[in-house]
């Protein structure tokens, strides 16, 4: 079954310049290792291709249950010299969270 990052975790994000940082948290511990498995550095470029113009970065954090993304060159320039409506990495953390994977039933019962 084909579910949201939002049914296993919650966003918060941030930005400087042209890079957003995206921190991803499991709702539970139990979650953490499906986000390990399904949400890759480039399962997030591929997710943002259209936005996101350099590498991502993910860095583990399992004392939190998180992974944190660094998108480069993510918001058009920066906040201030961007064309886009909102070029804040706040609305590219709401984004990810409506990102897709597949799942087994079984993992989301847990």
């Amino acid at each position: 079954m084909r579910v949201p990052l939002s049914r296993l975790a919650h966003a918060r994000s941030g930005d400087k310049g042209d890079i957003a940082n995206i921190g991803l948290i499991a709702w539970s511990p139990e979650r953490y290792p499906i986000l390990l498995r399904e949400v890759t550095a480039e399962r997030v470029l591929q997710y943002f291709s259209d936005r996101v113009k350099g590498p991502v970065e993910r860095y583990e954090l399992p004392n939190l249950g998180a992974l944190n993304f660094v998108l480069h060159r993510a918001l058009g320039g920066g906040g201030t010299v961007s064309l886009r409506t909102d070029a804040q990495g706040k609305t590219l953390a709401c984004a990810l969270l409506g990102m897709e994977i597949e799942l087994d039933e079984r993992e989301l019962a847990d």
